[in-house]
């Protein structure tokens, strides 16, 4: 039997002007979207205000984590026009801060960094006013790859540590905790002015101690974000919910992130990497900040 969700994670089914129209866009483009891959449970409400998070690549990863909804396999090559389809997209949509993402090609030399690159290009050649942030993988360690991307000097660079370290070789064997860790601080040592961002999902069996190493972990790697999010199985094939935090659980955890040194927290149960992005960024440059 599916385990019941708490009543503080129901959201909207997706309607409205604003939805229909961005989903239709995304589909007349052929584009693809994690929002819509993962079953992000923020689409209605992100679809709604017109923003979305695209993901590039294509979308077949070449990795399986427990946690994740999108399809693993072998991908398809790359399309060479998807940086100016993006960038149309982007015009058409009037959108003022984009978030450009990918699945993991770890069969492609660079991880697909170049890719990365010429979206960001694409986009400011005719959306010269648009912010950019970038959802990187973590080009399996490879500082060439990385550097490319940082070098179009994106407003944000976002890399998610998902999980504490303890669960990286269950819920993410493909990945690594200190390599993700060290991409995130590299970003700062090749550009120190980008903000720099990452995320974690709870209720898959952390302790607390976990999470509390985890948040000076990244700070330790001098990333300025965070966002803190309950994990939602996607299917019955996934890793199961170990437990729900309740919101003011997750209230606490913002507390203690910012005691840490984050220049901005979102937690709650519905918060996803890009949750609110556009909001982080221009809040932590205000006068104030």
């Amino acid at each position: 039997m599916a385990r019941r969700h708490p009543d503080w994670l129901k959201v909207h089914i997706g309607t409205g002007d604003s939805y229909i129209r961005l989903k239709t866009q995304l589909r007349d483009a052929n584009l693809h979207t994690i929002c819509e891959e993962a079953k992000c449970p923020n689409i209605a409400e992100c679809f709604n205000a017109g923003t979305a998070v695209f993901l590039i690549l294509g979308d077949v990863c070449t990795r399986h984590c427990a946690y994740c909804h999108v399809r693993h396999g072998t991908p398809q090559p790359l399309n060479p026009h998807e940086p100016d389809e993006i960038a149309a997209s982007v015009q058409k949509l009037r959108l003022t801060y984009v978030v450009i993402t990918s699945v993991t090609r770890d069969d492609l030399p660079n991880g697909g960094a170049q890719a990365f690159a010429d979206t960001i290009h694409a986009i400011r050649r005719i959306n010269p006013g648009c912010a950019i942030e970038v959802l990187i993988p973590d080009f399996h360690g490879n500082t060439t790859a990385l550097a490319t991307v940082v070098d179009t000097k994106p407003e944000v660079v976002n890399h998610n540590i998902e999980v504490v370290a303890a669960l990286f070789p269950r819920i993410r064997p493909g990945g690594d905790y200190t390599r993700s860790l060290t991409l995130l601080k590299t970003v700062k040592t090749l550009n120190p002015q980008l903000t720099t961002k990452s995320g974690l999902m709870v209720g898959l069996g952390e302790t607390e101690a976990q999470i509390q190493q985890t948040f000076r972990d990244l700070r330790g790697a001098q990333v300025d974000f965070l966002t803190i999010g309950q994990y939602l199985q996607p299917t019955a094939q996934h890793e199961p919910i170990h437990r729900y935090y309740t919101p003011a659980e997750f209230d606490s955890l913002r507390t203690q992130a910012l005691a840490e040194g984050f220049l901005h927290v979102e937690s709650g149960p519905l918060v996803r990497s890009s949750y609110h992005a556009s909001t982080a960024f221009t809040a932590t440059r205000s006068p104030e900040h």
